[in-house]
């Protein structure tokens, strides 16, 4: 845990960190936008494609962040950060009716998934019984 948290205060560790938190500001910037968007209007289907493209990877870094601040004992941060990703979730499952790119692709990319991962298939030897 002390090596995680001296990697979270060098350099690399800042860059990183800020990275994140930029994209989760992105994500709760565009659910804003969605949701003060006209319902099927262009502006909110593409607000709510990214919202819902940014908010996976911005639960998990702010999951990383909130055990940071748990490692260095910053309570106040802590209770912060997971109220931060307690929207986020919430928004995220809240909404499930949103007209965005990913409505459907779950089917499409299981059903292209089992087709790449199938066993090619076996052809049988002809026999020249005649």
């Amino acid at each position: 845990m002390e090596s995680a948290s001296m990697f979270a205060g060098s350099l690399p560790g800042l860059i990183l960190m800020d990275l994140g938190q930029t994209m989760v500001v992105v994500c709760l910037c565009f659910d804003m936008v969605r949701a003060l968007s006209v319902p099927r209007s262009h502006r909110r289907y593409v607000a709510s494609t990214i919202f819902r493209t940014l908010a996976v990877p911005s639960i998990l870094v702010m999951g990383v962040s909130v055990l940071a601040k748990a490692i260095q004992w910053s309570w106040m941060d802590v209770t912060m950060g997971v109220f931060v990703m307690v929207m986020i979730i919430f928004r995220l499952h809240h909404d499930k009716d949103e007209d965005n790119w990913w409505k459907g692709k779950g089917k499409k990319l299981a059903r292209w998934a089992r087709k790449q991962l199938a066993p090619p298939p076996a052809l049988a030897p002809v026999s020249s019984a005649a």
